[in-house]
């Protein structure tokens, strides 16, 4: 199901997924099957999401995020991919944030570019992800404690 509000630009959509009010997909995004794509969700051209992904409100996925199959990501979480942005200068190419399947992130995490979540993390709510994330751990900020 693909709301008619969302404006979804790729043929790349597995079966049995839902795009659900005002998202917005560039046509060369990848998406799996069975995935959950909440409201108000950008997805540009060069991300690829596996199967039985979870995408709340509010996330964008910016060009060089991967996730893999079996992840929740939380409302309003925030990818970054340029580590030293600046108005109408663009890398040659943009760093890879990788979420390896079966991982967690919570809602209002800032994910900064580069970083690699490994299998089954978790990911604290409002956490700021700063560095790569070994599997099956789980990532919390110290004021989160």
């Amino acid at each position: 199901m693909i709301h008619p509000t969302s404006d979804v630009q790729t043929t790349n959509i597995g079966k049995n997924t839902n795009v659900w009010q005002f998202c917005v997909i560039l046509p060369n995004a990848k998406i799996g099957n069975n995935c959950n794509i909440c409201s108000h969700c950008f997805i540009e051209n060069d991300v690829i999401v596996g199967n039985n992904v979870t995408v709340k409100c509010g996330v964008q996925l910016w060009d060089g995020v991967i996730i893999e199959d079996n992840v929740f990501i939380g409302p309003n979480v925030t990818f970054c991919n340029d580590k030293y942005p600046r108005s109408k200068c663009y890398p040659d190419e943009f760093m890879k944030t990788i979420v390896k399947k079966g991982a967690s992130i919570g809602a209002n995490a800032t994910i900064l570019p580069g970083r690699i979540i490994g299998e089954g993390a978790m990911i604290g709510a409002g956490s700021i992800v700063t560095k790569d994330v070994e599997p099956n751990s789980v990532y919390i900020n110290k004021l989160n404690k």
